[in-house]
């Protein structure tokens, strides 16, 4: 493996020995690495014919991002620091892309990192890039994530890790960081004051900085993700499993889009990076659109972008309760996301708290993914672009899921979570005994007392599960199911429910004849109906239900909350 360093100012290209804070040449700080792929017996061949004999080097090898080590910026597998990061799983958002109505959104699942975040990438390569370089002592900043993932990794390659984060870093995480012997340097002030300042420490005391988006390690960890993406969606398209290694067996596939929340920008650089690398070497045909989305209390990149310019506009006091995403001073990075979008198409859009939260709490109620605030931006980008028609229903999406909930916000449960139920209190074991199921039964009761019922009638058995899975999520509904018009209304008549929600298409009996049969009946006419269909009704098909029903909601175009406000508004 050889590569080179390229100075994105001035292009000039220098031989690596080890990891430098400037180019020579001009003394700009954006370096980047390029690679020559090469084999003794083909050292003419055609780029592209390197690139499959690479593949075909990847068969057999482990599941990490290390596979991929001709393109890493290491010269000695000796100085690997690993944890097995790497080959995250590529998720399919089954119940989101039925609610939404795209069948093919996948979630990069980065939760299952060693330290739980997808910075686990850059503290593999970077800590190892360290080592190589013979550094003992370093000095990084954070909000969190990257200082979990260096600590960890320092700790491991034996290398003292000095870490400057701001006062917003949740108390969990510090003491984590403390727990793998870093020195924990808590910056009263801004994430952007934090990297002054941790700058001005390192030249103070002659130590290594890491440098983030702008140097070489960080950069080349996140194509790791590109690479993987690639090799899994081509899995999927194979019909393989997607935990099968598959080297140079299938074509490799590159999404329509690639979504992720950005801070100082350092993912999707680094990813789009891997993809325009797997298509110079003829491995894949294009790059996916980009979309990057920031919370709307610290949007330098989002704002700059939708006002056409090329710098970035400072933020210099985030307001944003999404810490991780506090960065006020972009820089370069905005730059480069910027002639990536112009170039391949996308968007860089801003998202409120409140909007993030909420998807945050959806997500995990909809495909059980609990996810940090990070990514919840994400998804709510994700529902916004899906609104706004900028996502097609056909098109591939791949979300990077870059963390877990850890710890657990305040803002997306609140404080009441739970239910209490008081058992009856004696001093009679044998009474007890013999009350305790009554009194546990009483206890149910007076909890189901409260409980509204709904009846389903859709024959669908996957869109019925998500409109069950909707309401289970929300709480106190009694919840009755039928697969067919016929059944649907006897069980309706049997059952008086509150509330019917009724697809039209069915079989025998259609949603039209259901909504006809019950107001027909006087002790059904006033039954609240809300209809989910996926047909788009004619007009004279809305003349039937006018007057009729209490709302209609097109499968594929709502979210669970359009739901429960209709519920809310039918329900007495």
């Amino acid at each position: 493996m050889n590569f080179t360093i390229v100075c994105r100012a001035c292009g000039a290209k220098h031989e690596y020995e080890r990891p430098l804070p400037t180019c020579p040449t001009c003394n700009k700080d954006w370096l980047d690495a390029e690679y020559e792929l090469t084999h003794p017996q083909q050292p003419n061949a055609h780029l592209a014919q390197r690139g499959h004999e690479w593949l075909r080097q990847l068969d057999g090898r482990g599941a990490s991002l290390w596979r991929y080590r001709e393109l890493l910026p290491l010269k000695s597998n000796e100085n690997i620091v690993t944890f097995g990061e790497g080959w995250t799983p590529l998720l399919k958002a089954h119940n989101l892309g039925l609610m939404l109505g795209h069948p093919n959104i996948y979630i990069k699942d980065e939760r299952q990192g060693p330290t739980g975040s997808f910075k686990d990438r850059q503290a593999a390569i970077g800590i190892s890039a360290m080592k190589e370089a013979g550094i003992k002592e370093a000095v990084v900043a954070s909000t969190g994530n990257v200082a979990i993932a260096y600590s960890a990794y320092s700790a491991r390659a034996g290398i003292k890790l000095w870490v400057f984060v701001t006062s917003s870093v949740p108390a969990d995480k510090m003491r984590e960081v403390a727990l793998y012997g870093s020195e924990v340097i808590k910056v009263a002030g801004t994430y952007d004051e934090a990297k002054r300042v941790a700058a001005e420490f390192a030249a103070s005391k002659n130590l290594f900085l890491d440098r983030g988006v702008k140097g070489i390690a960080a950069k080349e960890a996140m194509k790791t993700l590109a690479f993987e993406i690639a090799e899994q969606l081509g899995n999927i398209e194979a019909g393989q499993d997607m935990s099968v290694l598959n080297g140079s067996r299938w074509p490799w596939k590159v999404p329509d889009w690639y979504l992720q929340s950005v801070s100082g920008g350092l993912g999707p650089v680094g990813v789009m990076k891997g993809f325009a690398e797997l298509k110079r070497l003829g491995l894949v045909s294009k790059l996916p659109k980009l979309a990057c989305f920031q919370t709307s209390g610290c949007a330098p990149m989002a704002r700059s972008f939708h006002k056409g310019l090329a710098v970035a506009e400072n933020v210099k006091e985030p307001r944003t309760d999404i810490s991780t995403l506090a960065t006020g001073a972009p820089g370069e990075a905005y730059e480069v996301l910027r002639e990536l979008i112009l170039e391949n198409g996308g968007t860089i859009d801003a998202i409120t708290d409140v909007a993030a939260f909420n998807a945050l709490h959806l997500v995990a109620k909809m495909d059980g993914i609990s996810v940090e605030p990070a990514t919840a931006v994400t998804f709510a980008g994700l529902f916004k672009l899906i609104r706004e028609g900028k996502i097609q229903p056909h098109e591939t999406v791949v979300i990077n899921c870059s963390g877990h909930t850890f710890p657990v916000e305040k803002h997306i449960i609140g404080e009441h979570y739970t239910r209490d139920m008081t058992l009856p209190d004696t001093s009679e074991l044998a009474k007890a005994n013999r009350s305790r199921e009554e009194g546990l039964l009483t206890a149910l009761e007076e909890l189901d007392s409260r409980v509204q019922r709904i009846t389903i009638v859709e024959d669908n058995q996957d869109a019925s599960r998500l409109i069950r899975r909707i309401l289970q999520a929300q709480g106190d509904f009694h919840i009755d199911e039928a697969q067919d018009g016929q059944a649907g209304l006897r069980l309706i008549q049997e059952t008086r429910p509150n509330l019917v929600i009724l697809d039209l298409m069915m079989p025998e009996l259609d949603g039209f004849g259901v909504v006809e049969a019950m107001k027909a009946d006087p002790t059904l006419k006033d039954t609240p109906i809300i209809v989910i269909t996926a047909k788009e009704l004619t007009e004279d098909e809305k003349d039937r239900l006018d007057g009729q029903i209490k709302a209609l909601l097109q499968k594929g175009s709502f979210m669970d909350s359009d739901l429960l406000n209709d519920i809310q508004k039918a329900l007495p």
